[in-house]
């Protein structure tokens, strides 16, 4: 994958949508942002004791019915063949579009593509149980198999895994909009969003688009990641929810698993002002990088800072043109420190010290998608003149030397920031963008 390029055309955003537990649509989840209301609390989404971890960043009002709402009618039988995350995939989508203004066919069909992020999708354990048990012979206390592609497949449901592919909302979007620009999917985890936003953007600028949606689900919310995201990192805990993720603060414990999807329409500049387009901000450049050792261990602070170069260099600025940092900020003690070094080896010459935010602190960790809903915060916060404030910062840690934004909101003229992501195995993003 390249970053930047020497001459490009302008791709600007012109629609959002947002599915989140801060508020489903941009007013509510606007609305949390600037008043400081946490959306992380102990989720209903599974019975006490299921999974290893009981408190999370969940949606507490998305249902089948919530999505119905949502969908075109043409789209609501496909229900039966989409999981959640899909589904909070597609709902956030179809409000970007809707947002845009671009539902009925206002952009040639031709020209129109879907890039999407999304994790690995897993089914419940509870959906192949009947067919395993097909296949144990109790009495020898033996898993046969040889039966499964016989006995045990006939168990399952015949489209059962439609429901869990993760290339499915770019699918499903495509099709309720009839969108047959370019389409792909990326599975980076936390990488994905500006990942997405990267491919999207050189989709537009090579001419194979005139508009994209570029998107992103992900859920930790479940009972497979749950226990995924307990043996691989630290998972916060907390006597009052809402304070467990603290980002940055000398007193965290950890991440915060949740669930969420953002989605962002983007259009060449020439093709939304000759449309009218109400445009939202501006993408500048992006960056990658991955730096990870023989056993997959990633090294954040190295990836991070490569990651941040690139995209300042394709975006053609200097840190001190930055006007905050919408950081990954995960709570894990070492990621967060390593973070913290990232920013100061890249923005430590800075005349002033480049403020900080970390929005998982409202809400949590939801794996592929949290880049694209973190972009999402700064760019409508920015619309009021304001960047949030992290939540629960209240003792700044010595190891992570950074400004960090508490408290109120910051007011702040300067409309460009960095949104920085990574995951554990070293997968770095990077995007600089500029609210309008």
């Amino acid at each position: 994958m390249s970053d930047g390029h020497e001459s490009r055309t302008n791709v600007v955003i012109t629609g959002a949508g947002v599915v989140s537990p801060i508020g489903i649509g941009l007013e509510a989840f606007t609305d949390s942002l600037l008043n400081g209301k946490s959306g992380i609390s102990e989720f209903q989404l599974f019975e006490e004791g299921i999974l290893p971890s009981h408190i999370g960043g969940e949606v507490s009002d998305f249902n089948n019915e919530t999505v119905r709402n949502f969908l075109p009618k043409k789209g609501r039988r496909s229900l039966k063949v989409m999981c959640r995350e899909i589904q909070l995939g597609v709902v956030a989508s179809h409000q970007a579009i809707e947002n845009a203004g671009v539902s009925n066919g206002e952009i040639a069909s031709e020209r129109f593509g879907v890039e999407f992020g999304a994790n690995l999708m897993f089914s419940p354990p509870t959906v192949l149980k009947d067919a395993c048990l097909s296949c144990w012979d109790l009495d020898e206390n033996n898993f046969h198999f040889e039966e499964w592609g016989t006995t045990g497949l006939s168990k399952m449901e015949p489209l059962w895994l439609l429901q869990y592919l993760p290339n499915m909302p770019a699918c499903h979007i495509g099709i309720f909009y009839d969108l047959r620009g370019p389409s792909n999917s990326q599975t980076m985890d936390e990488a994905s969003g500006n990942i997405v936003l990267g491919e999207a953007v050189r989709i537009i600028e090579r001419g194979a688009a005139d508009a994209m949606v570029a998107a992103a689900t992900g859920t930790r919310l479940h009972p497979v990641k749950t226990v995924h995201a307990v043996m691989w990192d630290t998972v916060a805990k907390a006597d009052n929810p809402a304070e467990a993720c603290r980002p940055f603060e000398k007193n965290r414990s950890g991440q915060v698993i949740a669930e969420g999807a953002c989605s962002l329409i983007l259009e060449s500049e020439e093709h939304a002002n000759a449309r009218g387009a109400n445009i939202l901000g501006r993408i500048l450049g992006t960056g990658t990088a991955c730096v990870t050792s023989p056993n997959l261990i990633g090294d954040t602070k190295k990836s991070l800072v490569i990651a941040m170069q690139k995209a300042l260099k394709s975006a053609g600025l200097t840190p001190d043109d930055i006007g905050h940092i919408n950081a990954h900020g995960l709570g894990v003690i070492e990621t967060d420190r390593d973070e913290a070094a990232a920013i100061n080896e890249v923005f430590g010459g800075c005349k002033n010290p480049v403020p900080v935010t970390s929005l998982k602190s409202y809400f949590g960790n939801s794996g592929a998608s949290c880049g694209m809903l973190e972009i999402a915060g700064s760019l409508m916060g920015l619309q009021s003149g304001v960047v949030p404030p992290t939540l629960n910062y209240d003792t700044p840690d010595p190891e992570c030397p950074i400004n960090v934004i508490s408290g109120e909101p910051l007011k702040t003229e300067n409309r460009t920031f960095l949104n920085i992501d990574v995951t554990r195995q070293g997968q770095a993003s990077a995007a600089v963008i500029q609210a309008n």
